[in-house]
């Protein structure tokens, strides 16, 4: 989990993991202010367990995944605590090392279980109203690019989701700002006029680094204190949750209003 203190800067860490070539994002969304008149407002949506209920799937297959690899070890409320970060940084969190060896067996078990994913209650409606309203909605998750393949047909917003920012697009996942970074570059979107939505601590950690307010919903289980703590600026029992109010939401601040 990010912390505060005195230690070294993402950018100073990977300067130091990869001293030949420059990194590439910044660890906050750029200034972007001389820019300002062609920036557009966004929404920022995590998938996994925030639009697709699609978190205690992965527990399932991650609990799977360390028993075929080894380490029987690792309980479920763990991996849950942990769910939002790349596969790769889980694996490092619970075990303190890597081992793609259990990365590779998490695709191979969660693949049979991804036809029971399904969207949450309201979620095309939430999207498409955000959209109506002068929003860039942009899906930003540390799943693979590949995965857009079947999460946009689940989500089934149409082209009411504009683009997306994946794994792919960057070094650090979340909790690093780095996803959530890209993805404004990426859009062209206004940095003071986006919000991040996320279901988990990490999803709220990385939009604070990158400088960005963050509705978190209590959908992904976990609960309101831990997103709170975590520095989140609203929280919401789920998606039809935000959409009843969503004016009342930090993204009420950024959308046109109806009918103006």
């Amino acid at each position: 989990m990010v912390t505060g203190g005195s230690g070294p800067t993402l950018l100073q860490d990977r300067a130091h993991r990869c001293p030949d070539r420059p990194p590439r994002v910044s660890a906050r969304v750029p200034d972007t202010s001389s820019r300002a008149d062609r920036l557009r407002p966004g929404v920022l949506f995590d998938v996994d367990g925030t639009l697709l209920d699609t978190n205690y799937l992965h527990v399932l297959a991650w609990s799977q995944a360390f028993v075929d690899t080894g380490h029987p070890g690792v309980v479920m409320a763990d991996i849950h605590r942990a769910i939002g970060m790349p596969g790769s940084a889980l694996v490092r969190h619970l075990l303190g090392m890597d081992d793609e060896a259990t990365v590779t067996a998490h695709g191979e078990r969660y693949e049979p279980l991804r036809e029971r994913v399904v969207a949450f209650p309201r979620v095309a409606e939430l999207i498409t109203a955000c959209a109506a309203r002068g929003a860039t909605v942009v899906l930003a998750t540390s799943g693979a690019a590949s995965d857009l393949d079947w999460m946009r047909p689940a989500i089934g917003a149409g082209d009411a989701v504009a683009g997306a920012t994946t794994s792919a697009d960057v070094e650090a996942g979340k909790p690093a700002p780095d996803l959530l970074g890209v993805a404004v570059e990426q859009h062209g979107l206004d940095p003071a006029r986006t919000v991040a939505v996320g279901d988990t601590v990490w999803d709220v950690e990385a939009a604070r680094a990158a400088g960005l307010p963050c509705i978190a919903l209590e959908c992904g289980g976990i609960g309101a204190a831990q997103l709170r703590e975590a520095g989140a600026r609203d929280v919401r029992a789920d998606p039809a949750d935000l959409l009843e109010r969503l004016d009342d939401s930090p993204l009420g601040r950024v959308l046109d209003r109806p009918g103006r």
